[in-house]
């Protein structure tokens, strides 16, 4: 039996880049007549690509997104407003 928490971080150039290929992900989707985050969750939470179009390269760059790494940066931004920081 393991009594030690795993301890997970992005780093601030990483989240950049996710926010940036994110940002053309939901671009593309819109432009298609998706709704975008109805289509990120999906792809999230069963990590079907399929969910994304391939419209402006956006399924290639949602495989270049660790979805883990994704989920923290999400849940960081959404708790911590503001913080850019590394806690």
């Amino acid at each position: 039996m393991f009594d030690k928490t795993m301890t997970f971080s992005v780093n601030q150039d990483r989240e950049q880049e996710m926010k940036k290929n994110l940002t053309t992900i939901y671009d593309a989707l819109k432009e298609k007549g998706y709704n975008p985050i109805n289509q990120i969750v999906g792809y999230i939470l069963s990590e079907d690509p399929t969910y994304i179009t391939t419209h402006n390269n956006a399924r290639a760059l949602i495989r270049h997104i660790d979805r883990d790494e994704l989920l923290q940066v999400l849940v960081r931004s959404y708790l911590v407003s503001g913080d850019s920081g590394n806690k």
